[in-house]
């Protein structure tokens, strides 16, 4: 049985996020919903999710020592990471010493917030399919690897980054300095190490949401949404929607992998599991122990979103991944580099049929940073993609 206490009381069960941008807003208001007291952190003020929690809390979360005092001063009942960035190791001692219990844990945690460590795991420890791949620490070392197997064209990643920050393809010699240069500039902490793809020719990419929920038996079961297919640009996602057709073939060993991961990681929550699919095959690309940003159209097209989904599992509550409608989402971008802008077109945005916005408070803006998304729900998944476009194309962000 789980007991939920009452917040800013001493019964209260009290959840800590280490990163509160848009997606972590989203898991605190579903958390409130469900009467848990929230702390939200982040490496600045004024972070989306810190808007809406019950208490704000700005650290460098990537600094141990910030991060214990912050956790042992607060006391909560659960950690949940949701960046990369973050002093790990810290968690890991903390979750051993029996301080804190970390979502899904503080391995998983430690597995994914760089790219070595879960590829490893996939295609070393679990062999599953994956793309050709090496990790370089120079870029020397980088035209190595691509010339002594990975070939052109690949694609370069630093090997902690978000939101596809730092990745490039490269077609040919001329690009590899430009790409490695890109790499270093596009990593969330100073690493000077990347991993080099070789390219998969593949018909398309879809984010598979995995939850581990406590069934009625109290133990731990797999659930899986309807696949989710999207489009990047330079790593970047700029649009989804769901569901995306696939061969049941393909639908079923895409299931089989992000169980096998998610298994592996263990603990409870949602999972961002990524992958690439050519007819029936299908490659593992990456894994987030966390909700996806591909996965914001499930605010649209599930009946329980992704949030939702992730605080009721991590709560130890039943889940439903049931589809409500299908539907499309994409990205509103800032535009131009300011604090404090405005948006106008909103109301025209939202006279669109079937549409949603999210915008998300972030106090400043870059040209191409996310400020929001447009939904869409619409009975022909093609169509809600058109109209979610045409939203997000209304919403004209400016200066204030």
């Amino acid at each position: 049985m789980t007991t939920l206490g009452t917040p800013l009381s001493p019964s209260a069960t009290r959840v800590m996020l280490l990163g509160s941008g848009e997606l972590g807003k989203e898991v605190l208001i579903a958390l409130q919903r469900l009467g848990v007291e929230t702390i939200a952190v982040d490496r600045y003020d004024n972070a989306p999710g810190q808007q809406v929690a019950h208490h704000a809390r700005t650290i460098a979360m990537s600094d141990p020592a910030q991060l214990k005092a912050l956790i042992e001063a607060e006391r909560p009942h659960l950690v949940v990471p949701e960046i990369e960035a973050i002093a790990t190791p810290m968690l890991q001692e903390l979750e051993a010493a029996g301080v804190v219990t970390v979502i899904p844990t503080a391995r998983a945690a430690r597995l994914t917030m760089d790219r070595e460590g879960i590829r490893r795991l996939a295609a070393e420890t679990l062999g599953l399919p994956t793309s050709p791949y090496k990790f370089c620490d120079s870029l020397a070392e980088l035209q190595a690897a691509i010339d002594g197997g990975i070939g052109y064209p690949c694609v370069v990643k630093p090997v902690m980054s978000s939101s596809g920050k730092g990745q490039s393809k490269i077609d040919g010699p001329h690009d590899v300095q430009k790409a490695w240069d890109h790499a270093m500039a596009g990593g969330r902490v100073s690493h000077g190490r990347v991993i080099v793809e070789g390219f998969i020719d593949f018909d398309y990419e879809i984010t598979q949401l995995t939850v581990r929920a406590k069934g009625a038996d109290g133990r731990v079961q797999t659930h899986f949404c309807d696949p989710i297919g999207h489009v990047q640009v330079a790593g970047d996602y700029v649009e989804s929607w769901q569901p995306h057709p696939m061969h049941p073939a393909a639908l079923e060993t895409s299931r089989a992998i992000a169980k096998a991961v998610t298994d592996d990681l263990g603990g409870l929550g949602l999972f961002g599991v990524e992958l690439f699919v050519k007819g029936e095959q299908v490659w593992f690309s990456e894994v987030s122990p966390r909700p996806h940003d591909t996965g914001m159209v499930t605010m649209a097209t599930q009946w329980q979103n992704e949030f939702e989904l992730h605080a009721r599992a991590i709560l130890g509550l039943p889940v439903d991944t049931a589809l409500k409608t299908p539907g499309a989402s994409a990205v509103i971008y800032g535009g131009v580099d300011a604090q404090g802008i405005v948006f106008d077109g909103v109301d025209e945005a939202l006279a669109l049929p079937g549409t949603e916005l999210r915008l998300f408070g972030k106090p400043e803006s870059f040209a191409k940073r996310r400020m929001g998304v447009a939904l869409a729900r619409h009975a022909d998944v093609e169509q809600a993609r058109v109209v979610a476009k045409q939203a997000a194309g209304k919403v004209r962000p400016r200066r204030g």
